[in-house]
């Protein structure tokens, strides 16, 4: 189980996201900084207990209309080797000192996690408070057998895809629309899907796909 500290982290995650989010293909601000709010998000465990795992939700307010944006992350006590594209920063954290901040989709303890959450193997977890599921994460999975975690993450203007050699494919909304039923179009006919909540800039709750499992390179 993942303990959450009181603790006052440096930089802060919204700066460390602030100065990152501009570099993603699926960003879509303009030229000047994006001003982010928290929205909402969730947390996963590491088995190992090792790595913090966090699907943090932010709104983007810098454009003509707010703009609400998925992004996965871990928290490593050390560089996770081959993965410094995927480096969103490092932050000096009250408690555990040092820490470095990945984009999680290239992390495989995430991505591990994911496939497990999607078939109902482990629980999503409460962002703020140790040791509470978050109820309104909600997975589905109508697949045969367990979801290799061998992915490869690609990102492109739609959000990330993650493939694997036997052709499933998982997509990340990384732009979060809200849907009448909390689900899409491409989430209802995929053999699995992962929803969610989080609020919008007026105070409402909102719930839409935040990914989608396909069995081919569909995503």
């Amino acid at each position: 189980m993942a303990v959450i500290h009181r603790t006052v982290v440096t930089p802060t995650k919204l700066e460390l996201l602030t100065s990152w989010l501009p570099s993603r293909p699926w960003y879509h601000g303009g030229a000047g900084e994006p001003e982010l709010a928290k929205a909402g998000g969730f947390r996963l465990d590491d088995p190992e207990g090792e790595v913090g795992i966090e699907f943090v939700v932010v709104t983007d307010a810098s454009g003509p209309h707010p703009t609400t944006y998925l992004v996965p992350l871990t928290y490593r006590g050390a560089p996770l080797d081959g993965a410094e594209h995927a480096l969103v920063g490092t932050m000096e954290h009250g408690v555990l000192g040092r820490r470095w901040a990945y984009d999680g989709c290239h992390d495989p303890v995430l991505v591990a996690q994911l496939s497990a959450l999607i078939e109902g193997r482990v629980q999503a977890q409460d962002q703020n408070i140790s040791d509470v599921p978050d109820r309104e994460v909600i997975a589905a999975y109508t697949g045969e057998g367990s979801i290799s975690a061998d992915f490869t993450a690609t990102d492109d203007q739609e959000g990330t895809a993650l493939t694997t050699p036997q052709g499933t494919a998982l997509r990340l909304h990384r732009v979060l629309q809200p849907a009448p039923d909390g689900t899409s179009l491409s989430a209802q006919q995929a053999i699995g899907h992962l929803t969610g909540s989080w609020q919008m800039p007026d105070g409402t709750r909102v719930r839409g796909a935040f990914a989608v499992l396909h069995t081919d390179t569909r995503a």
